[in-house]
């Protein structure tokens, strides 16, 4: 089920919702929230992905965006969002590598994130936007005159990455046209 994206892109997409279900458990030992979530097909790859380290699934999720996104290969640049946390490899890396790899089409990390924050962690729109705007910068100078670039994420949750980055590059990148693309987007 591809989900139309709205913002400052010239078009966006997610492959699909992230979860169908989510259902509270209570809390464990330690006082934390347990859920019992089922996820979508591509919601459980990006999961295995991320979170399982699982890099041999960022085929699978390639194959689902080729047959599920038209055009993929009509970009000139694909360049992932920058990640928010450290891990021992970045997700949205991976699946871009693989993309680029299939569409034959370079994969350029324009974008670093300075920060290192915990954006999701933060619920108060105002100020996930302001470190957003902290944190996200261009990893240096690039001139993507006259070309499209695909932007691409993993999850969908406000949007404010994507605007964030899609700023920057409009801003100083002379880019012709941004497209963005998640995996998943998140229910509410």
């Amino acid at each position: 089920m591809v989900v139309t994206l709205e913002g400052l892109w010239d078009k966006g997409f997610a492959y699909d919702v992230h979860t169908v279900n989510s259902a509270h458990l209570g809390l464990n030992e330690y006082g934390h929230d347990m859920f019992e979530t089922q996820r979508t097909p591509m919601g459980e790859l990006v999961y295995q992905l991320k979170y399982k380290g699982r890099r041999e699934v960022a085929r699978e999720i390639v194959e689902l965006l080729i047959r599920g996104i038209g055009g993929l290969d009509t970009v000139n640049v694909i360049i992932p969002c920058p990640a928010t946390r450290t891990r021992p490899f970045q997700a949205v890396e991976e699946i871009a590598q693989e993309l680029g790899r299939r569409c034959q089409r370079p994969v350029t990390k324009a974008l670093i994130n300075s920060g290192h924050s915990q954006i999701k962690d933060i619920e108060d729109p105002a100020e996930r936007q302001k470190c957003l705007l902290e944190s996200i910068q261009l990893a240096g100078d690039f001139d993507f005159s006259g070309q499209k670039a695909l932007l691409l994420d993993d999850l969908y949750q406000t949007g404010s990455t994507l605007s964030v980055a899609t700023s920057l590059l409009k801003a100083h990148t002379n880019v012709h046209r941004v497209f963005a693309l998640t995996m998943t987007k998140t229910r509410r």
